[in-house]
């Protein structure tokens, strides 16, 4: 008020002033009201009797009135009528919307989002049309919609990100066609395959970053970056890493571990990742003092100690557990007692980092298995995935069963993903499992060339199926052909015969060579049947049965007449009957990074021509790890026998010194037939070979994917039998008996590369102890399996 006075002219003032005053306070007091009453009065209400609507083509007007929120008759306020135009708006349906009350009627004008006549992609090169439609849900006939376009853009870019394009581009284009219609196209800029040029470890001190990048299934990005797809960052795996990483630590002995932080990090090109864990190791623990007490009356606890794999002082592992639980719990079942569970307890000394263990007996929840449902499985038949489980309808729900059943799913390599997760059933005391999975390729085909200095040049085609008609049966056909040989190849596997844990193999084949690559033809067929299954918790029976027909001519006049007895024999069909007891520990026993196999078999052979044979062969193996898993040592001893009981043994059948040493060129070392010609090597019917062998890093980058070894092999192959005949002459220029007892030694090296068809294996290998009739081959080249 004092402001509005002192604007006032200065004559204002003196008598007149009072009448200046109370004019200026009617003044005041008139905008007050007006302040206060105006925005009331304009805040009106709307009677509309009519609502009219233009522009709608395809929306009808009953449609628009009910996302509008209006009813013609209805009183209406201006809040309501902004809300109807935010409400039209916001339906998607329409590009351009106006709402303009006159009088007593409401005009709504729309325009129509256009129909979408053809939905293209543009710019992809590595992924099909059809593989991006399966993530895109805008389709032709559709209302263009600004947002489910903008959604679907970026569905294709997360696509080509799983496929390690992170630095795809999606562009949406609209081209207008005419009559509201238009077409639709996703321009790509598909980019390059962003790999993982470096995978680093923060925090390990037990194991080195080489060991470590072992256990991942992501990889270093190396010199085969344009073929390896492992390499690529792929942001799912991230899981699968930290897992495998994790069970890694746990299965020795690191209870502790954690994974603290995975960092992926781009490059500011986009061109490639880096990957850093954070891990906490904590300190390897042992297993101290193991005890079992019982909580269940009527079960003595000393019955069930002889059960209990006594573990003091081995890692202390979630196997080992898993183990002597499992063993616990079947000798309550084998007594006819239900919901009896095993439940260990843990007092943990940190002084002498061991875990005492106390198996406790106890009576477990009384749940049963209601029904296991399977679901993801479009092609794996129920039953292959229900057999994984020891435990059906009926059964006592147990936890550990569950997770073994899941374990072994996974195993079957039919599935990307597994999920195995109980659930509430129609009663208390009922569970449903539900087993989520979603499946994977199990089929390969493959074409392959090989080459040789003596044979040339040969090809081969093979093809593989794991799950044959989503049955569990796996199908192998292979044909190859070099010159000079040529082979057919089928085998059958049916791993789960009657459902049970007992696998069926049948095999049939076809094999030639010509006297191109010998010095004689040979033509052999097969037929090969055989059963195993578990007899012990790592021991496994064989029983085979075989039907073989072979044939040996094409002999020239300087051939040894040892071998021209198989040419004279004609045709030989010969039947056998045989098994196999392996005993092994290198993947499945108490401590992982040690483990043995032990196995013998013998097959009884019955042939044309009265012929009789047993033929025995025995193995030992034990692999380790040392220097904190860096280096592998191995040793491998064997021996074999052929016992001839009637009749002479075929060439064929008898053993040769290069299959069971390395170092020695096959065909040409071991005993020999010096009174033929050709100096024909014979083979032997005995035979023993020790190996001892160590693999080691070479201090290469990793993502080459190289290791070296060294190995030492020591054996012999001696002991023909029937070398009386006529003709044959078992001694040497130099006077020694071939047929004898000869030890033979080698020394080498050996170069291994993780390849994309796996570990292949190139030796280098010198014989420091050999007879002078002996040919050596200092360069062998395998493909690498369990030794």
């Amino acid at each position: 008020m004092r402001g509005i006075l002192g604007m006032l002219p200065s004559r204002a003032k003196g008598k007149g002033a009072s009448a200046h005053l109370f004019a200026a306070a009617i003044f005041c007091f008139v905008s007050l009201v007006n302040v206060a009453f105006v925005a009331p009065a304009q805040a009106q209400n709307f009677q509309f009797t009519t609502i009219s609507i233009d522009g709608n083509v395809r929306v009808d007007d009953s449609t628009i009135i009910g996302l509008a929120g209006i009813r013609p008759g209805q009183s209406a306020s201006a809040a309501q009528v902004n809300r109807a135009l935010t409400q039209l708006s916001g339906s998607g349906l329409f590009e351009d919307v106006s709402v303009e009350p006159r009088g007593n009627t409401l005009l709504i004008t729309v325009r129509e989002y256009p129909v979408i006549g053809v939905v293209n992609f543009e710019g992809n090169r590595r992924l099909d049309d059809d593989v991006i439609a399966e993530v895109v849900q805008t389709t032709a006939g559709r209302v263009l919609s600004p947002s489910q376009v903008e959604a679907d853009a970026r569905a294709i870019a997360e696509l080509y990100s799983r496929r390690g394009r992170t630095a795809a581009e999606v562009t949406p284009e609209v081209l207008p066609r005419g009559n509201n219609r238009v077409d639709l196209a996703f321009v790509i800029r598909e980019g390059n395959v962003v790999e993982i040029e470096r995978i680093s470890f923060v925090g390990n001190r037990a194991f080195s970053n080489y060991r470590l990048r072992q256990v991942l299934s992501t990889k270093q990005a190396g010199i085969l970056r344009l073929i390896i797809q492992s390499d690529t960052f792929i942001a799912e795996r991230i899981a699968l890493d930290r897992q495998l990483l994790t069970d890694f630590y746990l299965s020795r002995g690191y209870v502790d571990f954690e994974i603290l932080s995975v960092t992926p990090e781009i490059a500011r090109e986009r061109d490639r990742f880096f990957l850093t864990f954070n891990l906490r190791e904590g300190q390897q623990y042992r297993f101290g003092n193991v005890t079992v007490v019982s909580e269940v009356e009527g079960i003595n606890a000393a019955d069930y100690e002889g059960e209990v794999q006594n573990p003091a002082g081995a890692l202390f592992t979630p196997n080992t557990l898993d183990l002597n639980i499992a063993r616990l719990e079947q000798r309550a079942e084998r007594q006819g007692l239900r919901f009896i569970r095993a439940e260990p307890r843990f007092t943990r000394n940190n002084r002498t980092q061991t875990i005492d263990v106390e198996f406790a007996i106890v009576r477990g929840e009384r749940i049963l298995v209601e029904r296991i449902d399977i679901q993801g499985n479009t092609t794996t038949q129920d039953r292959v995935v229900r057999r994984q489980f020891r435990s059906a309808e009926g059964d006592s729900l147990n936890p550990r069963e569950i997770r073994e059943a899941a374990e072994r799913i996974r195993a079957l390599d039919y599935f990307t993903d597994v999920n195995v997760e109980p659930r509430a059933g129609s009663a208390p005391d009922q569970a449903i499992l539900d087993v989520e999975v979603e499946e994977t390729t199990t089929g390969s085909l493959g074409f392959s060339v090989s080459y040789s200095a003596n044979d040339g040049i040969g090809f081969g085609i093979s093809f593989s199926e794991l799950n044959f008609l989503g049955r569990g049966q796996e199908v192998a056909v292979a044909f190859n052909v070099i010159k000079g040989s040529r082979d057919i190849s089928l085998f059958f596997t049916e791993p789960a015969l009657f459902d049970r844990d007992l696998s069926y193999t049948l095999g049939i084949g076809y094999q030639e060579t010509s006297s191109l690559n010998s010095r004689f033809d040979t033509r052999e067929a097969f037929l090969n049947n055989s059963i195993s299954f578990p007899i012990s918790e790592f021991g496994r029976l064989q029983l085979r049965q075989g039907l073989v027909m072979d044939r040996l001519k094409g002999l020239d006049a300087a051939s040894s007449e040892r071998i021209r007895l198989d040419e004279t024999a004609g045709t030989a069909v010969t039947g056998s009957l045989g098994y196999t007891y392996s005993y092994d520990t290198r993947n499945v026993g108490i401590d992982p990074t040690r483990g043995m196999i032990l196995s013998f078999s013998q097959d009884f052979g019955v042939g044309n021509q009265s012929r009789r044979y047993v033929r025995s062969e025995a193995r030992a193996g034990y692999e380790m790890a040392i220097f904190n898993e860096d280096v592998t040592l191995t040793g491998d001893v064997r021996a074999g026998m052929l016992h001839m009981i009637n009749g002479s043994s075929r060439f064929r059948e008898r053993f040769q010194l290069a299959s069971v040493m390395r170092g020695f060129r096959a065909g040409d070392s071991g005993p020999r037939d010096f009174g033929a010609g050709n100096d024909d090597v014979l083979g032997g019917n005995r035979y023993f070979a020790a190996t001892a062998e160590a693999r080691f890093p070479l201090g290469t980058p990793e993502e080459y994917g190289l290791s070296g070894g060294i190995f030492a092999d020591v054996g012999s192959v001696w002991g023909v039998d029937n070398v009386g005949i006529a003709g044959v002459d078992m001694t040497s220029p130099a006077g020694e008996n071939s047929n004898k007892m000869h030890l033979r030694a080698t020394l080498g090296v050996s170069l291994f590369w993780d390849s994309p068809l796996g570990t292949l294996r190139f030796d280098f290998s010198r014989p420091i102890r050999k007879r002078p009739y002996d040919r050596t081959q200092n360069f062998d080249f395998t493909i690498v399996s369990n030794f």
